[in-house]
């Protein structure tokens, strides 16, 4: 049996009345999501603390490598190496036609010489002259070696060598 359209409206059947009750509880629900939402914000703003300034605690190991660089037995390493290296500098000619007994005896001089050298520039006061006593014994070892070569080798290294104690 059709039910008559009053019947309907006692029922609450009508499609447009289940419609605005349907948008009417749409909107309901969508200002109770936003109040709750705003409950849980003001909610998380009153949790907060004031942050701290966000400052990084140093690694140790870092800190660690920084002291290792300017310790005096690293700036002696380094300042050994640099005057090796001034020293060996234009001589790997000379050192390869020598024989293996003076390449040795040149290297173990050459060694000895470079850690005394080292030594003097750790000291306040330089002595240039034992530096450039020292450059040419070392230079001496080379077998018919001119007497100019190693005037004129001991100069430039003994310059170079000083440029190494005012850089470091």
């Amino acid at each position: 049996m059709p039910e008559n359209p009053l019947e309907k409206l006692n029922k609450n059947e009508n499609p447009e009345v289940n419609q605005e009750s349907s948008v009417e509880k749409q909107d309901n629900d969508k200002e109770k999501e936003q109040e709750k939402g705003k409950e849980q914000e003001a909610e998380k703003v009153a949790e907060k603390k004031p942050e701290k300034p966000n400052i990084e605690t140093p690694d140790p190991n870092k800190l660690a490598g920084l002291a290792a660089q300017s310790s005096p037995a690293s700036i002696y390493k380094k300042r050994e190496k640099e005057i090796d290296n001034v020293l060996s500098e234009g001589l790997n000619d000379i050192y390869l036609k020598m024989s293996p007994t003076n390449r040795k005896e040149f290297r173990v001089k050459g060694e000895e010489t470079t850690k005394k050298i080292n030594d003097l520039l750790g000291e306040t006061k330089v002595k240039v002259k034992k530096i450039i006593n020292l450059i040419k014994n070392w230079l001496k070892v080379i077998p018919g070696v001119n007497k100019f070569f190693i005037e004129q080798e001991t100069k430039l290294k003994t310059d170079k060598i000083m440029n190494i104690k005012k850089n470091l």
